[in-house]
């Protein structure tokens, strides 16, 4: 792995403190919010909150952004897509209730606080976030991986974010690995299908009912299951929960050796379940790299999990804000 300073040296060689003061990230998720800034050196949450309507969750984000609040505050804003980010609005993203849908975000912040706001899709968030201050720090060519619930990416190139002629750049999920499999961004047999983590665990109840005798402990009632459960059945040695991760791990192979023949990174950062569970991975994921990958791009390429944990929301939204600031 290559040398990257310690945590606590993440923001103080990119901006003195004074412009860090001004700098304020809006991570808008699905069930949670956050407000934070850097303080001191170190990321600081100022407010975590559960997302409700538009209109009670902005109240707390705004009572919190209040207390550090200054003249020409710098906001970046980290939210699901599909978005309309050069105009700062959020369009329909499916995990937020209905209230949010065509929210002018940017605009609501900058009248309330002025100075300027940015707005873009977590999967860039996460990717700049991991390059700037997490396990991409010192390349200039990173893939960043999601692997949630479910599977995009965030592309470094050349030392920049690459967004596509339409913002789309990224979306791997809807790679296709096989004619037939778990469905996932809306297309059996794809990348988000075998390898998210909602298609694992489809994957998982799909080799669990072709199973015969009785069904394994980690199933529900219901006949659903989730991944954390299989990967805990996994690490107990359970034979068909580690044959649902050979196969996802083989898939995720294949993709990966996808996106190093195309894109020839130095580093891939794998987020999401990945950190907790790439031992699961890691030999089924190495023998599909080493089958598809040309080698000389494949030996180029560093393949790590994401380094900044449960903040990486916060810090992609710091992120944004980082990638629109002048420089010092």
């Amino acid at each position: 792995m290559a040398s990257n300073p310690p945590a606590a040296d993440r923001f103080s060689p990119l901006l003195p403190d004074s412009a860090w003061a001004q700098i304020v990230g809006l991570d808008i998720g699905g069930t949670k919010c956050a407000v934070a800034r850097v303080h001191g050196g170190v990321l600081e949450e100022l407010v975590r909150v559960p997302t409700a309507d538009f209109e009670t969750t902005f109240a707390l984000l705004a009572a919190a952004i209040e207390r550090v609040a200054r003249p020409g505050l710098l906001f970046g804003v980290s939210c699901g897509g599909p978005l309309d980010a050069a105009r700062g609005i959020i369009t329909s993203p499916p995990n937020l209730d209905p209230s949010w849908h065509g929210v002018d975000i940017c605009r609501r912040l900058t009248e309330r606080f002025g100075g300027r706001a940015f707005l873009m899709n977590d999967a860039n968030a996460c990717a700049l976030a991991e390059w700037r201050f997490g396990a991409g720090r010192g390349c200039r060519h990173m893939v960043f991986l999601t692997s949630g619930t479910g599977m995009g990416a965030g592309l470094i190139l050349n030392g920049q974010l690459y967004e596509g002629a339409t913002g789309d750049a990224g979306e791997v999920g809807h790679l296709r690995l096989a004619p037939t499999g778990p469905v996932g961004f809306g297309k059996a047999g794809s990348f988000e299908g075998f390898c998210s983590g909602g298609g694992i665990a489809r994957l998982a109840q799909a080799m669990a009912a072709e199973r015969r005798g009785p069904p394994p402990a980690w199933l529900a009632a219901d006949g659903t299951t989730t991944t954390k459960a299989v990967a805990d059945a996994a690490k107990q040695g359970d034979a068909l929960a580690l044959a649902v991760m050979h196969v996802a791990g083989t898939k995720l192979g294949e993709a990966l050796a996808v996106i190093v023949d195309t894109l020839n990174p130095e580093r891939i950062v794998l987020g999401g379940f990945y950190p907790h569970c790439r031992e699961l991975f890691a030999p089924a994921l190495r023998a599909a790299l080493e089958r598809e990958a040309l080698p000389h791009a494949a030996a180029a390429c560093q393949i790590l999990p994401a380094e900044l944990g449960a903040t990486i929301g916060s810090h992609g939204a710091i992120a944004i804000a980082l990638n629109f600031h002048p420089a010092p």
